[in-house]
């Protein structure tokens, strides 16, 4: 039997290399254009048939987080983001007002996707210190990592867990009893390793506070029925109904509605990030059909390497995550993986965890950094490792005691 063609492997390369270095100068390219751009190539040039790449595309996954996505718009329009921001900033101890903002941005981001929460919570956050005269740089910081982290906690907190979760059909339950303990226990350390920074005034000079937007003014129905889909969902996640037909329920609820406009809500959905997991379903599958994927897993099983394991695999997916970020490195790493549920859980752990080392490492972080630097506040790949780096060591080291007593 010959070797696989080389085409679909260059083609592989060169989105995976575009993902990792993130744009081509002269050109506007982000990670998104590059995992379309990869699509695109794989079925031009015919390595993949459009039927194949239509089957490529996880529906099932896709229907989730768009579902997440709308119940977090129906927190933003109904004012409930706004409050919770306020309430935060109201805090006058700075170690408290850390405190609520790591509990508060974990708690949100392990039910309705650390992402859409970050894109709220954050310029909320940090007008608000602006405003009064705190730096917001050591806050937004903390609400980056504990995004990461909390996110960990469930199927439905992140891309690549509602990914992972899916393709191993993993129960809401079982999946969150396995990664609390890690969880919690790294949220507890980003508290003691940030709460010295917070009390000591640092995170650089406060910048002046750009225009502010209009909070948004609570709408009290609209905000009962945020919370009560919240709770109806995680008790259908809970119950034998599929994960996505809970997803599209919940959408198709927050869209009826005598307050809220269609096009209002469907504007607040980050299409970017659906069409980056489309982008990459095909370029994944385009490469597996090519026979270089069946050709890898041989090679790392001659080389001794077994990424069922769960220490190689916390090690490959952290180590592939600094590179192209976490949900490209999960969804290259899911073919070679067992399907045992505990390489579920580690694969979601780590590669979340991991997520927060370096800037890149998250969608969830470039979120943070993007709103920061629209008001002023210098959020940098410096000022982030400060904190990220540590901060993920900590935290894998964590998860890996975890995994010992699974």
């Amino acid at each position: 039997m010959g070797s696989p063609p080389l085409l679909p492997l260059v083609l592989f390369v060169l989105t995976y290399l575009g993902l990792a270095l993130g744009r081509i100068p002269g050109l506007a390219l982000d990670r998104t254009g590059f995992a379309v751009l990869g699509a695109v190539a794989f079925l031009a040039t015919g390595a993949i048939s459009v039927e194949e790449a239509k089957a490529a595309v996880d529906a099932p996954t896709l229907a989730v987080l768009f579902g997440m996505m709308l119940l977090s718009a129906q927190y933003r329009q109904s004012g409930l983001y706004s409050v919770i921001g306020g309430r935060l900033t109201r805090m006058e101890d700075p170690r408290a007002l850390l405190l609520g903002t790591i509990v508060v941005t974990a708690l949100l981001s392990a039910v309705l996707t650390n992402d859409v929460v970050c894109f709220a919570l954050a310029p909320l956050l940090a007008r608000s210190l602006l405003a009064s005269g705190r730096r917001p740089l050591p806050y937004l910081l903390a609400l980056a990592c504990a995004s990461n982290i909390g996110s960990a906690l469930t199927p439905i907190g992140n891309p690549q867990n509602i990914l992972i979760a899916q393709s191993l059909h993993l129960p809401f339950l079982p999946f969150v009893l396995a990664c609390g303990v890690p969880v919690v226990l790294s949220l507890g350390a980003l508290y003691v390793f940030m709460a010295p920074r917070v009390a000591a005034g640092g995170g650089g000079p406060a910048s002046p506070p750009a225009a502010a937007e209009e909070p948004v003014p609570l709408h009290r129905p609209e905000a009962a029925k945020a919370i009560v889909l919240t709770v109806a969902a995680i008790a259908l996640f809970l119950s034998p109904v599929p994960a996505p037909l809970t997803a599209l329920g919940v959408a198709g609820v927050v869209l009826t509605s005598r307050r809220m406009h269609t096009r209002d809500m469907l504007a607040l959905v980050d299409w970017h990030l659906l069409a980056l997991f489309v982008g990459l379903f095909i370029v994944g599958r385009g490469f597996e059909a090519s026979g270089w994927t069946e050709a890898a897993r041989g090679a790392l099983a001659s080389a001794g390497a077994d990424l069922a394991h769960p220490a190689a695999l916390v090690a490959a997916v952290s180590l592939l995550g600094l590179l192209v970020g976490n949900v490209p490195a999960v969804m290259l790493l899911l073919p070679y993986v067992g399907r045992q549920p505990s390489t579920g859980y580690a694969m979601a752990l780590a590669s979340t965890f991991a997520g927060n080392a370096v800037l890149v490492g998250s969608i969830a972080n470039l979120i943070v950094a993007e709103q920061a630097g629209r008001l002023g506040i210098k959020l940098g790949f410096r000022e982030h490792l400060g904190v990220g780096l540590p901060v993920t060591l900590i935290s894998l080291a964590l998860a890996a005691g975890a995994m010992l007593l699974w």
